[in-house]
């Protein structure tokens, strides 16, 4: 296999950024209220940059938790990133801990 295409098959490595550069804080709304009560969700605001990728791994190393899913949204310059944790970790404890209840 020719060089060249044996690098256009590589698959790049995902960026290493700090957990604190991608998450910037919680959302404390209704919505995250009833996302938290109902779906196991938590709504952070998220770097413009972050991907999905990034995001879970942030998410798992800050609060010590396991993640179900990362869906992201963005509104206007500000991108929020709605996280479902798995049933082991409920996402009111973390919101407790995080002084949001």
């Amino acid at each position: 296999m020719p060089k060249a295409l044996a690098k256009a098959k590589a698959k790049p490595k995902a960026a290493q950024v700090q957990a604190h550069e991608v998450v910037k804080w919680p959302l404390a709304t209704e919505k995250s209220v009833r996302l938290m009560e109902s779906q196991n969700t938590l709504i952070f605001a998220v770097s413009s940059r972050a991907n999905k990728a990034q995001i879970k791994q942030s998410i798992e190393r800050l609060f010590k938790a396991k993640v179900a899913a990362v869906r992201t949204h963005t509104l206007g310059s500000e991108k929020r990133a709605y996280v479902r944790f798995a049933k082991e970790t409920p996402a009111i404890d973390i919101a407790t801990n995080l002084g949001l209840m």
